[in-house]
């Protein structure tokens, strides 16, 4: 394969047969100083993400704000529907009275933080993602059937085209490819 100009070069790929052999690389490429790697795997594989050193997401922070904006949005609309805006004696209850808010407040909480969930993990996520440099590499369409890829990018502080490629090949991968940008 013909080298790639470095300002055309987004990174290494190595392609693995097992997820225990990607696992293995993504721990020795963290041990080795690179940051911006990543791993790509048919299905997930118990360990990765921490090799791969993923930051702790603030989706749960999201779902608990989204939660908490549906519970006080439901108590509030109907406190202000039945104290405020029409309020009617029924049965001699009184106009606030809380235990009948519960169930519209429980599920506009369940509502909003779902809400949250899914948009909040779109957005972190970084999706849609129609196009990544990855998808040039031929191979690579195998990484949803049964192959294990790690992507060492070409922008790592310690990203160096032969130190790179000599190190990915130590791992005995099946194959290392460039991925063009």
């Amino acid at each position: 394969m013909a080298s790639i100009a470095r300002n055309q070069l987004y990174g290494l790929m190595a392609e693995f047969g097992t997820p225990d052999d990607l696992l293995k690389a993504a721990q020795a490429a963290r041990e080795e100083g690179y940051r911006k790697f990543d791993a790509y795997s048919p299905f997930g594989i118990e360990g990765l993400a921490e090799a791969v050193g993923f930051p702790k997401t603030r989706l749960p922070v999201l779902v608990f704000i989204g939660g908490l904006i549906g519970c006080s949005g439901g108590f509030f609309m109907q406190w202000w529907a039945n104290v405020v805006g029409y309020p009617l004696t029924i049965g001699g209850k009184p106009y606030d009275s809380w235990p009948s808010f519960i169930p519209i407040t429980f599920e506009l909480t369940i509502l909003c933080a779902a809400l949250t969930t899914v948009i909040g993990m779109i957005t972190l996520n970084g999706l849609p993602l129609p196009y990544h440099p990855a998808f040039n590499v031929q191979r690579f369409a195998l990484a949803s059937r049964d192959r294990f890829f790690l992507l060492i990018e070409a922008a790592d502080a310690k990203f160096d085209l032969s130190e790179t490629r000599d190190f990915l090949e130590s791992l005995r991968p099946e194959e290392v490819s460039e991925v063009e940008a």
